[in-house]
């Protein structure tokens, strides 16, 4: 069914106007008149108490005090502007002059605006909640402010930041996306928009929340130079009014050979007109862009001990030309070119290094050093020195960060004592260096996103929250998540998770295709999270078990399907934003995707001398030039507006470091005969026959999960020829008994489990054609159906998603949390709340109970697959303990922290972020067959819980295990002990 116009739009605004509403931090207060429906603060009819934003295409005057902050100034022109796309007509704005008629929008910050402040004084407007507050608004229509104003809308601010966010958050509300430029999202035009009556406040959670552009060539870089003629003010006035737009305070500028202040003055300056905070990233001292050392300050080495004059002078340079600009100070010292500054922990030096940039901001500003905001980042190797004791004074911001890859390290104590500079997160959505550089493609979750930052604030690190973001572009999505999630944590429970992205979308493409705008995004995410592109190799996915390449691929090309039918159906003025924000993503990784697992098929076809292995090798090529078409059409886009900004290398990694170019993947070909030759090869087995030499044997079937297994009947020359398939068995079925064979076909053989005897047993099939003849083993297994439940094993597994336990048992306090959409295959289970104590496991302690049949008595391994965290608390790692039945629970660690440290680069930490996914494995005794209760009881907080596999015989390599086994319904109980 399609929407009118009308309709589509009403809908649209009520979801944009959800996202600032819900939770503390934005309130909404109704007074007499007619509220907008669904309770939104915008709509498209008029109604009693209702101000008439846009009547008859013609919009409401704009007012604000000359005397208010320059920033503020700037943004209301911008909200003009707004006003104008979407009415197409022309807004009034006075700045020197009182309304005299109305309808009128009244902007102003209290204390610098005289006719807010006078209608504050006349008792016309609330400042309840917002006076005295950190950049808090209010939106409110007051009925008859002045002398022939009927009604007007005022936004007022608590500070300059505060208007400045109530009037964007407006002209959000009205249609005009944060990324009208930056995505080339369309404004729809509408003549007539109202605002409800009533009075709206919101506030952030996060004091500070920002980007930071790093990694930024070739493609930002190059893209920036050829649209701007450098990073400069220009480039900048874009990116801080999209930091604005999006309700954020805060960037770290652009540093690969850069400096914000040396390269264009013109920038730190605009900064503070415009009202962003700027900062420096975690190894740039005192407001000093590192590249600034190469050309002003080789005077010696980078090294405290030994030219600390020079560096002091360095420093203080940078404290001087910041000025009076409003910024946070970065103190503490890294080595040269980002790494560590001394072997081991110099805590001394550090603590030294650390006073005398202190002295030398208080001896240039002239004020106590506490008064100028300061934040110590406690990167890689300095958290040891937090760890093991170094103190900075109470007002400086420590500065947690995470392992570069979305795994947050440290967190503080949440029972510690209040620290005036407050805590903050410094967290990843693109990186450069070990295990692989990821900075070409989206591969952030949200979901994951919410976990990290909702276990941050938790524990108290709520005063400064920034994201490295590469080059910018590709990461709309997750920047979008990242700081509506600053601003207002409490609008996005987890159980609201899956509405984020419907929402996101309808902001963006409006209300018709956003529910499967919504899917398409959540889904990419999650197939991208699971291994970066850059981390891709023809071998990640198993090509012989579990269909996994194959269903890889399928997924991808399943979801480029539908993300295509959704290009088609939306107003071609869509199609530009679309392929930016959704539809290049997808077309993208699929095609990645599917070239590594061709590149793989091709190499395992050549071993095997499939006559299929050239034409394998000519469709990889296809799909290598596909990928530069397809980076093609983006920087196409537009007219050629975003050339450059895709073509970071991503194909042909070898070490942590791109290589110069994308590398076509090494394919094979073969010289084939022309005489045909049958060859046969089965599931779950590299090896052919009849060359193998050893007996071919399917993985076994049976009714739960292994009702199939293949066999492939293939060419290794060029003349086709004639096949023949025979069973051992009436009730064992091929799908193609007979035929013939060009390249290669494939038989599918399934049993009739009404006729297969019960019990175990082994079936041969035997495959003719071309003077050859092949036996293939086929074990069956058919067992009986009595005292079956639960999940049933299959193939030697049982493997289960978190969520779909039997009972979920809490205490004290203590509940299971289902996280949506987090992880690799469905959703992941955490205990709540993220800060409750350690846990003693047994009896009626927190657990998640799991029923199961296993088929005989003997060794199990439970592997438990967790999200990679960390223990935020300490070194000694995350506990959980298992059980089965009645037996004791086993105390297990996830993970040994101590042998764990990304800063050497582990092994174990590589593969842990390389697969997005922590194994933990134990062994247990199971003294019976038949069913079973699998407890997972919880020890620490913080662990995330995707899936669980118990394995009763070693498993086929795979890079995700087996699919989840069929769950047979039985009486189930959902118990909470408190």
């Amino acid at each position: 069914m399609s929407l009118s116009p009308r309709f589509a739009w009403t809908s649209f605004l009520l979801l944009a106007a959800l996202v600032g509403c819900a939770g503390p931090a934005g309130v909404t207060e109704s007074v007499v008149g007619t509220p907008c429906p669904g309770g939104t603060r915008v709509c498209a009819a008029p109604g009693a108490g209702r101000l008439a934003l846009i009547e008859a295409g013609r919009p409401a005057a704009l007012y604000a005090d000359p005397a208010d902050d320059a920033g503020v100034l700037r943004a209301v022109r911008d909200l003009q502007a707004d006003l104008g796309r979407v009415s197409g007509g022309s807004a009034a704005l006075e700045v020197d002059a009182l309304p005299s008629a109305g309808p009128a929008v009244i902007v102003g910050t209290l204390g610098q605006s005289r006719l807010v402040d006078r209608l504050v004084a006349e008792g016309k407007l609330d400042t309840t909640g917002v006076s005295g507050q950190w950049e808090a608004f209010l939106q409110q229509t007051v009925e008859a402010p002045l002398p022939g104003v009927d009604r007007a809308l005022v936004i007022a601010g608590s500070d300059r930041r505060g208007t400045i966010f109530g009037v964007y958050d407006l002209a959000e509300a009205i249609g005009v996306s944060p990324w009208h430029f930056w995505a080339d999202v369309p404004v729809e035009r509408h003549a007539d928009l109202y605002v409800s009556p009533g009075r709206h406040v919101e506030r952030p959670a996060v004091r500070y929340r920002g980007i930071f552009l790093n990694d930024e060539e070739p493609a930002l870089g190059t893209w920036a130079r050829e649209t701007y003629g450098g990073i400069n003010a220009a480039f900048y006035e874009d990116v801080f009014e999209l930091i604005l737009r999006l309700k954020g305070n805060y960037l770290w500028p652009a540093m690969w050979g850069k400096s914000i202040y040396d390269d264009d003055p013109a920038s730190p300056a605009l900064a503070d007109e415009m009202g962003v905070v700027l900062g420096t990233s975690h190894h740039e001292p005192l407001s000093r862009a590192h590249v600034e050392w190469e050309r002003y300050g080789r005077e010696g080495p980078w090294n405290y001990e030994t030219n600390g004059t020079s560096l002091r002078a360095f420093w203080r340079t940078g404290i001087e030309r910041m000025g009076a600009n409003e910024s946070l100070v970065t103190v503490g010292m890294r080595g040269d070119g980002d790494e560590a500054m001394a072997e081991g922990t110099a805590i001394d030096l550090l603590e030294r290094i650390v006073a005398d940039q202190r002295d030398i901001i208080a001896d240039v500003t002239g004020r106590p050093a506490a008064e100028t905001p300061q934040v110590w980042a406690l990167y890689k190797e300095v958290q040891d020195y937090y760890d093991q004791g170094m103190e900075v004074p109470d007002d400086v911001t420590l500065l947690f960060a995470d392992d570069n890859w979305g795994n947050i390290r440290r967190l503080p104590d949440p029972a510690a004592p209040p620290r005036a500079g407050g805590y903050g997160v410094y967290y990843h959505v693109d990186y450069v260096g070990a295990p692989r550089s990821y900075k070409w493609i989206n591969k952030t979750q949200i979901e994951r996103v919410w976990e990290q930052m909702h276990l941050a604030r938790e524990h108290g690190a709520d005063r400064l929250w920034i994201v490295n973001v590469g080059d910018l572009k590709p990461m709309e999505f997750p920047i979008s998540f990242f700081l509506d999630y600053a601003w207002d944590p409490d609008a996005w429970p987890a159980e609201r998770l899956p509405e984020y992205p419907r929402q996101w979308a309808a902001r963006q493409f409006g209300d018709a295709h956003a529910d499967e705008i919504g899917r398409l995004l959540t889904e990419y995410t999650r197939f991208n999270s699971r291994r970066t592109a850059e981390l891709l190799t023809p071998d990640t996915y198993s090509l012989t078990d579990y269909h996994e390449a194959a269903r890889i691929v399928d997924d991808y090309n399943a979801l480029l399907a539908d993300a295509e039918q959704v290009e088609n159906a939306l107003p071609e003025r869509y199609h530009d934003a679309y392929f930016q924000l959704v539809l290049h993503p997808i077309v993208a990784s699929a095609t990645l995707n599917e070239l590594y697992v061709t590149v793989g098929t091709n190499r395992l076809y050549a071993a095997q001398g499939r006559a299929s292995t050239n034409d394998l090798a000519a469709h990889a090529r296809g799909l290598f030039a596909r990928d530069a078409e397809i980076t093609e059409r983006y920087h196409a886009l537009g007219g050629g507006k975003w050339d450059h900004m895709m073509s970071q290398v991503h194909i042909g990694y070898t070490s942590w470091n791109d290589p110069p170019e994308d590398v076509m993947p090494e394919v094979e070909e073969l010289d084939l005969g022309n005489a045909a030759e049958m060859g046969v090869a089965i599931e779950g087995s590299a090896d052919w026959w009849p060359e193998a030499g050893t007996e071919a044997v399917l993985p076994e079937l049976d009714p739960f999960g292994g009702e199939t297994a293949y066999v492939e009947v293939f060419n290794r020359g060029t003349e086709p020829f004639a096949y023949r398939v025979e069973t051992g068995a009436d009730w064992l079925t091929a799908d193609a008994p007979a035929g013939e064979v060009g390249q290669q076909t494939r038989v599918t053989l399934r049993a009739d489990w009404n006729a297969a005897p019960t019990g175990r047993q082994r079936v041969p099939v035997t495959i003719s054609g071309a003077g050859r003849t092949v036996t293939v083993e086929v074990p069956v297994f058919n067992p009986s159906p009595a005292g079956l439940a639960g999940f049933v094993e299959s193939r030697g597994a049982v493997a289960i998603e978190a969520p779909h336990y039997a009972s979920a048992v809490g205490r004290g306090g203590i509940e299971w949390l289902t996280i949506p959409g987090l992880g690799r295959t469905l959703s992941a289970v955490t205990p709540t709340p993220v800060t409750a104590p350690s846990q003693t496991p047994g009896g009626d302690s927190p657990h998640l109970e799991y029923r199961l049949t296993l088929h005989e008595a003997g060794t199990v391994e439970v592997t438990a697959l967790f999200s990679p965290s960390f223990d935020t608390q300490g070194p000694e790692g995350l506990r959980y303990a298992v059980s089965f039945d009645d037996a004791p629970p086993q105390i297990l660690t996830m993970h040994d922290e101590g042998s764990m440290s990304p800063d050497t680069y582990h092994a174990d930490w590589s593969r842990m972020v390389s697969d997005n996914a922590q194994r933990s494995t134990s062994t247990h005794r199971i003294d019976t067959p038949g069913e079973h209760v699998l407890r997972f009881w919880m020890v620490d907080p913080g662990l995330v819980l995707q899936k669980l596999v118990v394995a009763t015989e070693d498993l086929p390599a795979s890079y995700l295990g087996p699919p989840e086994s069929v769950r047979i319904p039985s009486p189930t109980t959902v118990r909470d002990a408190r």
